[in-house]
């Protein structure tokens, strides 16, 4: 361990890095106690009260010490709903691309900073009402010189794309979706750029110049949260709620609605992923069995599974996206516990555990590894 920086609150947003820089968002208990006020969305389970105004704000810390250079507070705020008993209401991840840094509160506001902490705008993105009173989590997507927000909810969902530098609002376009926590991606492919955000109803690539569907696709179950990746020519995409579904989805020539067609390279149903998100890595597509101890390896181009899943003997509850580095795959659960394994025939190399709670996903820089816990963030490095 290189260093440990406790930070201001929890949260479940993942550490970002950009050169010298490492970039988080929490949430803090704010004030004297209120309420306490109960969700009463239809069907609330495992919920939890609000009992607590929060505020919320970005951090930066030194790369190489983990010294806290500055912390901006971005609001502050009753939250109307108290979300899922392992939920944080700083579960989006910031993103940067070394000159602006964006931070997402969802119903607080979507706020861009300059890298000594000011703030260069915000803009007010509504109010959210999630499925289940389960609280929001859908990371902003930084490309180019524009910022693409998905806003799924029991509502108007919609996705739209913002100027980087003002914030002005270029598009908006119309979801027929329910709540996602799944975050939009970029896909390049054939010289052109698609915004790709997975939905209960369809899988879509939107133009990110103008918000138009270039291409659609069923299949996915309802509350997805794992989000995409691409790869090799194919989009990948899951879900492991009611239903399991896992597609491979050709992006040459894709048009129009690719339900059914040829486009849909292979369909997986059966183990597929539903809080963490899918690892593409070499010629592999790495995912875990709903958010058990079980991770899968296919092989991408074909989805033949070349050995069975391996259990991950020690972990439990895994929120965190797996992720990838020279040849290892790293995989953290809850508890704190990360088993390392060899890339290609799961092998596993290493079990390491901190005492801390883990549910956002690493980062990775470098040869270091950046963990976000509940109390602090970590970062591992080689000698």
């Amino acid at each position: 361990m290189r260093w440990k920086a406790l930070l201001p609150g929890p949260g479940h947003a993942s550490p970002v890095v950009w050169g010298e820089r490492v970039y988080v968002t929490c949430a803090l208990p704010w004030g004297e106690p209120v309420g306490p006020f109960v969700d009463d969305a239809p069907g609330t389970h495992d919920s939890v009260p609000v009992t607590r105004a929060q505020k919320f704000v970005a951090v930066a810390l030194e790369r190489a010490s983990g010294k806290e250079l500055w912390q901006v507070e971005l609001a502050e705020a009753i939250p109307h709903e108290g979300g899922h008993v392992t939920g944080s209401y700083a579960s989006a991840s910031p993103a940067t691309d070394g000159e602006v840094v964006i931070a997402s509160f969802g119903s607080r506001g979507l706020f861009a900073l300059d890298t000594a902490g000011g703030v260069l705008w915000r803009r007010e993105l509504g109010r959210m009402q999630t499925k289940h009173a389960h609280g929001e989590g859908s990371t902003p997507l930084l490309h180019g010189e524009r910022v693409f927000v998905q806003w799924d909810h029991e509502g108007d969902s919609w996705l739209a794309a913002f100027e980087r530098k003002s914030g002005a609002e270029l598009w908006r376009v119309a979801r027929d979706e329910e709540t996602s926590w799944a975050s939009p991606i970029a896909v390049e492919h054939a010289g052109t750029t698609q915004i790709v955000a997975s939905g209960t109803k369809r899988i879509r690539a939107y133009d990110p110049a103008t918000g138009k569907v270039l291409w659609e696709c069923g299949g996915l179950s309802s509350n997805v949260v794992c989000s995409p990746v691409a790869g090799g020519g194919l989009l990948f995409a899951g879900s492991s709620y009611e239903t399991q579904a896992l597609l491979a989805i050709a992006l040459d020539g894709a048009q129009g609605d690719l339900t059914g067609t040829d486009a849909v390279r292979w369909v997986r149903r059966r183990a597929t992923p539903y809080v963490p998100s899918l690892l593409l890595y070499r010629d592999s597509l790495y995912f875990l069995h709903h958010y058990q101890g079980f991770l899968t390896r296919v092989e991408a181009a074909s989805g033949a599974e070349p050995e069975r899943a391996f259990r991950l003997e020690g972990l439990d509850d895994v929120y965190a996206s797996p992720v990838a580095a020279a040849g290892r795959i790293y995989v953290t659960d809850r508890s704190g516990v990360t088993a390392v394994l060899a890339a290609g025939k799961l092998e596993l190399l290493a079990r390491n555990t901190l005492d801390d709670g883990f549910s956002a996903s690493a980062a990775l820089a470098g040869r270091e590894l950046f963990l976000r816990g509940t109390r602090a963030l970590y970062c591992l490095a080689a000698p």
